[in-house]
């Protein structure tokens, strides 16, 4: 099949993306007004614990069994590797163009997490339907297709919100900590008076004190004790209760659904009493790193690691090449952190990615094919 053929198959999807953008971008405009600051607010609370943990559990229940999720075992390996090489390319990004510290956390995320759930969903299917489609059948795609793009959902939303939400949360305290010109010395004493207690030490104390040797009291304190201090305050830095974000949750209630045969029964099969829960979910529900993409499937082809199914390597492939994920303005929302500079990179992503998104799609297509 010639790349033409391929490009036009490629194209279908964005084409479809690039519509249902330009209808939310007419219901923003103030000139209709339907979707203003409070309703944007509003729906990314629903998008957050609703609509992507139904879409998440759902298709994770209804398309990962016992038996394909160990096959896909690389698939979260592939995912981690792309955080980790688009982390490198975001920091040389940022130490060249020296930004702001407080929004280095968010390039480095627009860099390394992309759009590897909503995106896949959309473009998976209409590559398998399309007339010229390199992956044969077009049902037999769509059912392996669906499970591929709901695992790589699944496996993005933990990264997203265990990784990228809290770079963003360390980035975005750098801020706080930061000084503006406009404070006076009052305002600084007034900042840093609780953090010195009344009885602490002087510098002649401190000096005193680190001639005298330790106490045995001192010398007694458990290294186990010391260790768990340490887990404490890593805790306490990275926030671990965004593990458990609705999406992550969901993830969780998914696989076991889908993994666990008698649950599986009783809740996906078409006989099954349980069957109005998941159509009910069901409802609600840059260059660099794309080249570096291909290294990598590829290699791990030559190792026997990814098997020989051309679908699954194209959507390994295509992890590399989307733009990056939706949720990360989310995550600025709520630390009201970079909210206009994450606007700003996400539409000029999203308008470079439409071009370079549907070229690096044909490209994959004809690498696999």
């Amino acid at each position: 099949m010639g790349f033409l053929d391929l490009f036009i198959v490629a194209l279908m999807p964005i084409l479809k993306t690039l519509i249902v953008t330009a209808i939310g971008l007419f219901l923003a405009m103030e000139r209709v007004n339907l979707l203003g600051p409070v309703t944007r607010h509003h729906l990314n609370n629903l998008v957050f614990y609703v609509f992507t943990p139904a879409l998440v559990a759902s298709n994770l229940a209804d398309t990962i069994t016992s038996s394909n999720v160990v096959s896909l075992w690389f698939m979260p390996v592939n995912i981690l590797l792309t955080f980790i090489i688009g982390s490198a390319l975001g920091w040389i990004l940022v130490k060249i163009t020296r930004i702001p510290k407080h929004l280095h956390g968010l390039v480095i995320s627009c860099c390394s997490a992309g759009n590897l759930g909503n995106l896949l969903l959309i473009m998976i299917p209409a590559v398998c339907i399309a007339s010229n489609s390199p992956f044969g059948d077009s049902s037999t795609c769509i059912t392996n297709g669906d499970a591929y793009a709901s695992l790589s959902m699944a496996i993005v939303a933990v990264y997203i919100w265990t990784y990228v939400y809290n770079i963003i949360r360390a980035s975005g305290s750098k801020r706080n900590d930061s000084i503006t010109p406009g404070e006076t010395s009052e305002s600084l004493t007034d900042v840093t008076e609780p953090l010195v207690s009344k009885d602490s030490q002087r510098p002649e104390d401190y000096e005193a004190q680190a001639e005298s040797p330790p106490t045995a009291s001192e010398d007694k304190v458990p290294v186990l004790k010391k260790i768990q201090q340490h887990m404490k305050d890593f805790a306490e830095k990275i926030n671990l209760k965004m593990l458990f974000a609705p999406s992550t949750i969901a993830t969780l209630v998914g696989l076991l659904v889908g993994v666990i045969t008698p649950v599986r029964k009783l809740v996906i099969c078409d006989s099954a009493p349980l069957r109005v829960l998941e159509s009910s979910a069901t409802l609600v529900g840059y260059i660099a790193l794309p080249l570096c993409g291909i290294l990598v499937v590829k290699g791990a082809n030559y190792f026997g690691l990814v098997g020989s199914d051309a679908l699954y390597q194209f959507v390994l492939l295509l992890q590399y090449a989307l733009p990056s994920a939706m949720a990360i303005g989310t995550i600025t929302q709520l630390f009201e952190v970079g909210e206009s500079e994450c606007s700003v990179i996400m539409l000029w992503n999203y308008v470079v990615a439409s071009l370079f998104v549907t070229l690096w799609t044909a490209y994959y297509m004809w690498l696999v094919s």
